[in-house]
């Protein structure tokens, strides 16, 4: 009899959400996971705990609503999921004050310039240590025997050793999922597939818009938005 094929999913939930979610422009709350999950499988069988979804993990800034917005969602976000049987593992969001040069990558940076206005700071938010959390995983989960294939649903390069490692010293497979999005606004913005993840892994698959905008959940209108 043959053998059933063994399933491990890993989501990086914040590659995603750039990659897909902010393309489709949509929220994280109105993707269908479930129904990607299904799509991702595709008649195969996923181990016990073997779904994984990697986020930075949103804190509530004291007096800011934008803050307290986000936390609300990525909370209904993971409450949704861990019903679905997602096991979620999270990292701090680490804050950053980042310069920028007003030069001519700015757009109307001249008469920014003849303001006086010659450089200005932003706070941007960065996840730190995603990558090392799925690449140990990676690599547990093949020791461990938790899977034939993992999918990997990621476009970080940081995470070819582990899968080189991965392929090179156990019969395990991975599974890259990439995804070819166009930005109708900025065509250099677009989402496409890391190339460098066709010759480091064992099977790739490319989603366009079409397939991910099939998966956006239809959300019946409330009585307000009747």
């Amino acid at each position: 009899m043959e053998k059933t094929e063994r399933i491990s999913i890993y989501v990086d939930g914040g590659n995603f959400y750039h990659l897909v979610i902010k393309k489709l422009n949509i929220r994280e709350n109105e993707f269908d996971f479930s129904a990607f999950v299904n799509l991702l499988v595709d008649g195969r069988v996923v181990g016990e705990n073997c779904k994984r979804f990697y986020k930075g993990s949103v804190r509530e800034k004291e007096g800011d609503a934008q803050s307290k917005k986000l936390m609300s969602e990525q909370t209904k976000l993971f409450t949704t999921l861990k019903k679905e049987g997602w096991d979620i593992k999270t990292s701090k969001l680490r804050t950053r004050i980042e310069e920028l040069v007003i030069d001519n990558r700015v757009v109307d940076y001249q008469r920014l310039n003849s303001l006086g206005i010659e450089k200005i700071q932003a706070e941007r938010m960065r996840e730190k240590g995603i990558d090392v959390k799925i690449a140990t995983d990676l690599i547990v989960g093949a020791i461990d025997d938790k899977y034939d294939t993992a999918i990997l649903v990621s476009s970080d390069s940081d995470l070819v050793p582990a899968i080189d490692w991965v392929r090179n010293r156990t019969k395990k497979k991975i599974e890259y999922i990439g995804f070819s999005i166009q930005d109708i606004e900025d065509a250099n913005k677009s989402t496409k597939p890391l190339m460098m993840m066709f010759g480091k892994t064992d099977t790739q698959r490319v989603f366009s818009e079409i397939d991910m905008g099939k998966l956006i959940k239809q959300i019946p209108p409330t009585l307000f938005g009747q």
